[in-house]
Protein backbone atom coordinates (compact mmCIF):
# COMPACT_ATOMS: atom_id res chain seq x y z
CA UNK A 1 0.00 0.00 0.00
CA UNK A 2 0.98 3.79 -0.44
CA UNK A 3 1.31 4.10 3.16
CA UNK A 4 4.38 1.49 3.38
CA UNK A 5 6.04 3.06 0.60
CA UNK A 6 9.48 4.34 2.05
CA UNK A 7 12.29 6.32 0.41
CA UNK A 8 14.40 3.56 0.81
CA UNK A 9 17.94 4.58 3.04
CA UNK A 10 19.13 0.85 3.26
CA UNK A 11 18.34 -2.85 2.65
CA UNK A 12 18.72 -6.03 4.33
CA UNK A 13 20.13 -8.86 3.00
CA UNK A 14 18.58 -12.14 4.20
CA UNK A 15 21.20 -14.15 2.97
CA UNK A 16 21.42 -18.41 4.05
CA UNK A 17 20.81 -20.39 7.03
CA UNK A 18 20.18 -19.08 10.39
CA UNK A 19 21.95 -21.71 11.73
CA UNK A 20 24.95 -20.57 13.28
CA UNK A 21 27.13 -24.13 12.56
CA UNK A 22 26.13 -24.11 8.90
CA UNK A 23 26.63 -20.67 8.17
CA UNK A 24 30.21 -21.20 9.46
CA UNK A 25 30.87 -24.36 7.48
CA UNK A 26 29.26 -22.29 4.09
CA UNK A 27 31.71 -19.51 5.10
CA UNK A 28 34.90 -21.26 5.52
CA UNK A 29 33.81 -23.52 1.94
CA UNK A 30 33.25 -19.80 0.05
CA UNK A 31 36.33 -18.53 1.76
CA UNK A 32 38.37 -21.12 -0.59
CA UNK A 33 36.47 -20.75 -3.62
CA UNK A 34 37.55 -17.21 -3.39
CA UNK A 35 40.54 -17.58 -2.62
CA UNK A 36 40.79 -19.87 -5.44
CA UNK A 37 38.93 -17.75 -8.14
CA UNK A 38 41.19 -14.41 -6.76
CA UNK A 39 44.68 -16.13 -7.21
CA UNK A 40 43.71 -18.18 -10.49
CA UNK A 41 42.26 -15.69 -11.96
CA UNK A 42 45.32 -13.70 -10.97
CA UNK A 43 48.00 -16.30 -12.53
CA UNK A 44 45.88 -16.46 -15.79
CA UNK A 45 46.66 -12.65 -15.92
CA UNK A 46 49.87 -12.57 -15.31
CA UNK A 47 50.71 -15.46 -17.50
CA UNK A 48 49.12 -13.47 -20.39
CA UNK A 49 50.50 -10.10 -19.56
CA UNK A 50 54.20 -11.97 -19.36
CA UNK A 51 53.93 -13.69 -22.74
CA UNK A 52 51.99 -11.93 -25.70
CA UNK A 53 51.38 -14.94 -28.01
CA UNK A 54 48.16 -16.25 -24.92
CA UNK A 55 44.71 -15.70 -25.94
CA UNK A 56 44.21 -11.67 -25.55
CA UNK A 57 40.57 -11.86 -24.58
CA UNK A 58 41.62 -14.42 -21.71
CA UNK A 59 42.73 -11.73 -20.20
CA UNK A 60 39.65 -9.71 -20.12
CA UNK A 61 37.48 -12.88 -19.29
CA UNK A 62 40.00 -13.38 -15.75
CA UNK A 63 39.71 -9.35 -15.08
CA UNK A 64 35.54 -9.86 -15.42
CA UNK A 65 35.69 -12.89 -13.31
CA UNK A 66 37.75 -11.41 -10.59
CA UNK A 67 35.17 -7.88 -10.57
CA UNK A 68 32.28 -10.19 -10.35
CA UNK A 69 33.89 -12.48 -7.22
CA UNK A 70 35.01 -9.44 -5.40
CA UNK A 71 31.47 -7.38 -6.24
CA UNK A 72 29.38 -9.75 -4.29
CA UNK A 73 30.97 -12.12 -2.22
CA UNK A 74 32.88 -10.07 0.42
CA UNK A 75 30.10 -8.36 1.67
CA UNK A 76 28.69 -12.36 1.54
CA UNK A 77 31.37 -13.32 3.63
CA UNK A 78 30.61 -10.86 6.72
CA UNK A 79 26.85 -11.94 6.39
CA UNK A 80 27.67 -15.27 7.00
CA UNK A 81 29.89 -14.09 10.31
CA UNK A 82 26.77 -12.23 11.08
CA UNK A 83 28.61 -8.61 10.18
CA UNK A 84 27.18 -7.05 7.50
CA UNK A 85 23.14 -7.99 6.65
CA UNK A 86 22.33 -4.25 6.00
CA UNK A 87 23.60 -2.80 2.66
CA UNK A 88 22.91 1.01 2.09
CA UNK A 89 20.77 2.35 -0.78
CA UNK A 90 24.00 3.47 -2.66
CA UNK A 91 25.58 0.17 -1.75
CA UNK A 92 22.94 -1.53 -3.30
CA UNK A 93 22.75 0.38 -6.08
CA UNK A 94 26.29 -0.20 -6.59
CA UNK A 95 25.91 -3.93 -6.48
CA UNK A 96 23.53 -4.26 -8.99
CA UNK A 97 25.01 -2.28 -11.61
CA UNK A 98 28.58 -3.57 -11.82
CA UNK A 99 26.95 -6.94 -11.37
CA UNK A 100 24.74 -6.41 -14.90
CA UNK A 101 27.68 -4.73 -15.95
CA UNK A 102 30.26 -7.59 -15.85
CA UNK A 103 27.23 -10.06 -16.76
CA UNK A 104 26.54 -8.44 -20.18
CA UNK A 105 30.00 -8.03 -21.01
CA UNK A 106 30.90 -11.60 -19.94
CA UNK A 107 27.99 -12.59 -22.74
CA UNK A 108 29.06 -10.57 -25.67
CA UNK A 109 33.20 -11.15 -24.72
CA UNK A 110 32.15 -15.14 -25.28
CA UNK A 111 30.60 -14.62 -28.59
CA UNK A 112 33.81 -12.29 -29.26
CA UNK A 113 35.94 -15.11 -28.14
CA UNK A 114 34.17 -17.87 -30.34
CA UNK A 115 34.80 -15.35 -33.82
CA UNK A 116 38.20 -15.32 -32.53
CA UNK A 117 38.40 -19.43 -32.43
CA UNK A 118 36.37 -19.54 -35.88
CA UNK A 119 39.43 -17.28 -37.42
CA UNK A 120 41.96 -19.08 -35.70
CA UNK A 121 40.70 -22.66 -37.34
CA UNK A 122 39.00 -21.71 -40.62
CA UNK A 123 41.30 -18.89 -41.61
CA UNK A 124 44.62 -20.48 -39.81
CA UNK A 125 46.85 -18.43 -42.70
CA UNK A 126 44.89 -15.28 -42.13
CA UNK A 127 44.38 -15.38 -38.73
CA UNK A 128 47.06 -12.26 -37.65
CA UNK A 129 45.84 -10.51 -40.59
CA UNK A 130 42.39 -10.59 -39.64
CA UNK A 131 42.50 -10.54 -35.99
CA UNK A 132 45.34 -7.94 -35.69
CA UNK A 133 45.79 -5.18 -32.50
CA UNK A 134 43.32 -3.07 -33.34
CA UNK A 135 40.81 -5.31 -33.87
CA UNK A 136 41.34 -7.06 -30.59
CA UNK A 137 41.09 -3.95 -29.09
CA UNK A 138 38.11 -3.01 -30.57
CA UNK A 139 36.14 -5.99 -29.87
CA UNK A 140 37.46 -6.04 -26.36
CA UNK A 141 35.94 -2.18 -25.90
CA UNK A 142 32.57 -3.13 -27.83
CA UNK A 143 31.87 -5.60 -25.25
CA UNK A 144 32.67 -3.45 -22.01
CA UNK A 145 30.80 -0.65 -23.99
CA UNK A 146 27.43 -2.99 -24.62
CA UNK A 147 27.57 -4.63 -21.00
CA UNK A 148 28.20 -0.80 -19.59
CA UNK A 149 25.04 0.94 -21.72
CA UNK A 150 22.83 -1.48 -20.91
CA UNK A 151 23.90 -2.69 -17.01
CA UNK A 152 23.28 1.48 -16.73
CA UNK A 153 20.07 1.71 -18.19
CA UNK A 154 18.67 -1.18 -16.54
CA UNK A 155 19.86 -0.39 -13.01
CA UNK A 156 18.96 3.03 -13.30
CA UNK A 157 15.29 2.23 -13.70
CA UNK A 158 14.98 -0.39 -11.41
CA UNK A 159 17.08 1.82 -8.64
CA UNK A 160 13.91 4.81 -9.40
CA UNK A 161 11.48 2.79 -8.20
CA UNK A 162 9.71 3.45 -5.12
CA UNK A 163 9.87 0.55 -2.05
CA UNK A 164 7.61 -1.13 0.63
CA UNK A 165 9.23 -1.46 4.42
CA UNK A 166 10.40 -3.38 5.09
CA UNK A 167 13.48 -3.62 3.01
CA UNK A 168 14.29 -7.42 3.27
CA UNK A 169 16.20 -8.84 0.30
CA UNK A 170 15.93 -12.46 0.33
CA UNK A 171 19.62 -12.88 -1.42
CA UNK A 172 23.13 -12.70 -0.29
CA UNK A 173 23.38 -9.93 -2.80
CA UNK A 174 21.19 -6.93 -4.31
CA UNK A 175 20.39 -9.49 -7.34
CA UNK A 176 17.77 -7.16 -9.58
CA UNK A 177 15.02 -9.57 -9.51
CA UNK A 178 15.09 -10.32 -5.88
CA UNK A 179 15.39 -6.17 -5.15
CA UNK A 180 12.52 -5.62 -7.41
CA UNK A 181 10.26 -7.85 -5.71
CA UNK A 182 10.15 -4.61 -3.00
CA UNK A 183 8.61 -2.21 -5.35
CA UNK A 184 5.74 -0.43 -3.90
CA UNK A 185 4.71 -0.48 -8.26
CA UNK A 186 4.45 -2.41 -10.82
CA UNK A 187 7.46 -3.84 -12.11
CA UNK A 188 6.17 -5.21 -15.24
CA UNK A 189 8.09 -2.49 -17.87
CA UNK A 190 11.42 -3.77 -15.88
CA UNK A 191 10.84 -7.24 -16.39
CA UNK A 192 9.96 -6.83 -19.92
CA UNK A 193 13.54 -4.63 -20.31
CA UNK A 194 14.91 -7.35 -18.63
CA UNK A 195 13.41 -10.24 -20.84
CA UNK A 196 14.75 -8.12 -23.99
CA UNK A 197 18.23 -7.35 -22.83
CA UNK A 198 18.41 -11.09 -22.30
CA UNK A 199 17.04 -12.08 -25.96
CA UNK A 200 19.72 -9.63 -26.89
CA UNK A 201 22.45 -10.71 -25.00
CA UNK A 202 21.85 -14.52 -24.38
CA UNK A 203 19.98 -15.88 -27.42
CA UNK A 204 22.14 -13.62 -30.18
CA UNK A 205 25.36 -14.37 -28.93
CA UNK A 206 24.53 -17.93 -28.13
CA UNK A 207 23.21 -18.28 -31.91
CA UNK A 208 26.75 -16.12 -32.81
CA UNK A 209 28.51 -19.02 -31.24
CA UNK A 210 26.57 -22.18 -32.33
CA UNK A 211 27.18 -20.69 -36.24
CA UNK A 212 30.96 -20.15 -35.04
CA UNK A 213 31.31 -23.46 -34.16
CA UNK A 214 29.23 -25.27 -36.86
CA UNK A 215 31.64 -24.01 -39.06
CA UNK A 216 34.57 -25.06 -37.04
CA UNK A 217 33.34 -28.62 -37.27
CA UNK A 218 33.10 -28.86 -40.67
CA UNK A 219 36.59 -27.85 -41.00
CA UNK A 220 37.57 -30.15 -38.30
CA UNK A 221 35.64 -33.07 -40.35
CA UNK A 222 37.93 -31.79 -43.30
CA UNK A 223 40.99 -32.69 -41.11
CA UNK A 224 42.57 -36.07 -41.48
CA UNK A 225 45.38 -36.30 -38.88
CA UNK A 226 44.56 -37.55 -35.30
CA UNK A 227 46.98 -34.46 -33.84
CA UNK A 228 45.06 -31.76 -35.91
CA UNK A 229 41.78 -33.09 -34.18
CA UNK A 230 43.33 -33.21 -30.82
CA UNK A 231 44.48 -29.77 -31.25
CA UNK A 232 41.74 -28.54 -32.40
CA UNK A 233 39.35 -29.98 -29.48
CA UNK A 234 41.94 -29.09 -26.92
CA UNK A 235 41.81 -25.41 -28.46
CA UNK A 236 37.65 -25.01 -28.45
CA UNK A 237 36.60 -27.16 -25.91
CA UNK A 238 38.02 -24.39 -23.03
CA UNK A 239 35.53 -22.09 -24.38
CA UNK A 240 32.61 -24.42 -25.10
CA UNK A 241 32.67 -25.67 -21.36
CA UNK A 242 32.62 -22.19 -20.37
CA UNK A 243 30.30 -21.16 -23.03
CA UNK A 244 27.66 -24.30 -21.82
CA UNK A 245 28.08 -23.76 -17.94
CA UNK A 246 27.11 -19.09 -18.52
CA UNK A 247 24.52 -19.16 -21.03
CA UNK A 248 23.21 -22.36 -19.67
CA UNK A 249 22.52 -21.29 -16.13
CA UNK A 250 21.73 -17.40 -17.38
CA UNK A 251 19.03 -18.79 -19.56
CA UNK A 252 17.58 -20.85 -16.78
CA UNK A 253 17.41 -18.56 -14.39
CA UNK A 254 16.22 -15.59 -16.27
CA UNK A 255 14.53 -16.95 -19.10
CA UNK A 256 13.43 -20.15 -17.66
CA UNK A 257 9.62 -20.77 -16.48
CA UNK A 258 9.45 -19.14 -13.36
CA UNK A 259 12.18 -17.05 -13.36
CA UNK A 260 12.61 -14.63 -10.60
CA UNK A 261 9.99 -16.27 -8.04
CA UNK A 262 12.18 -19.12 -6.65
CA UNK A 263 14.87 -16.77 -4.20
CA UNK A 264 16.32 -20.71 -3.28
CA UNK A 265 17.51 -21.19 -7.17
CA UNK A 266 18.15 -17.83 -7.80
CA UNK A 267 21.05 -17.91 -4.74
CA UNK A 268 22.24 -21.43 -6.01
CA UNK A 269 21.90 -19.80 -9.46
CA UNK A 270 23.85 -16.61 -8.38
CA UNK A 271 26.61 -18.49 -6.53
CA UNK A 272 27.54 -20.38 -9.45
CA UNK A 273 28.18 -16.98 -11.25
CA UNK A 274 29.71 -15.37 -8.17
CA UNK A 275 32.05 -17.76 -7.03
CA UNK A 276 31.99 -21.39 -8.63
CA UNK A 277 32.38 -20.40 -12.53
CA UNK A 278 34.94 -17.80 -11.84
CA UNK A 279 37.21 -20.51 -9.36
CA UNK A 280 36.30 -22.98 -12.06
CA UNK A 281 37.33 -20.87 -15.54
CA UNK A 282 41.15 -20.49 -14.52
CA UNK A 283 41.57 -24.10 -13.93
CA UNK A 284 39.20 -25.20 -17.29
CA UNK A 285 41.47 -23.02 -19.52
CA UNK A 286 44.88 -24.21 -17.80
CA UNK A 287 44.18 -27.79 -18.19
CA UNK A 288 42.95 -27.83 -22.33
CA UNK A 289 44.89 -24.67 -23.21
CA UNK A 290 48.31 -25.75 -24.59
CA UNK A 291 49.46 -21.95 -24.52
CA UNK A 292 48.89 -21.25 -21.45
CA UNK A 293 50.23 -24.86 -19.62
CA UNK A 294 53.40 -24.00 -21.41
CA UNK A 295 53.36 -20.20 -20.30
CA UNK A 296 53.49 -21.61 -16.56
CA UNK A 297 56.28 -24.10 -17.22
CA UNK A 298 58.29 -21.19 -18.45
CA UNK A 299 56.94 -18.81 -15.82
CA UNK A 300 58.19 -21.90 -13.18
CA UNK A 301 62.06 -22.22 -15.21
CA UNK A 302 62.16 -18.87 -14.77
CA UNK A 303 61.83 -18.95 -10.84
Amino acid sequence: SMQNETSATEFILLGFSSNPALRLCLFGFFSVLYSATLMGNALVFVLICLDYRLHFFLCHLSILDICYASNNVPHMLRNLLGQGRTISFAGCGTQIHLYLIFALTECVLLAVMSYDRYVAICHPLRYALIMSWRVCLTLAAVSWAFGFLFGTLQASLALHLPFCGPCEVDHFFCEILAVLKLACTDTTANKVLIFAVCVCFLLFPLALILISYLHILATILRIRSVAGWHKTFSTCGSHLTVVGLFYGNAIFMYMGPGSGNSSGREKILSLFYSLVSPSLNPLIYSLRNKQVKEALLKLQRRK
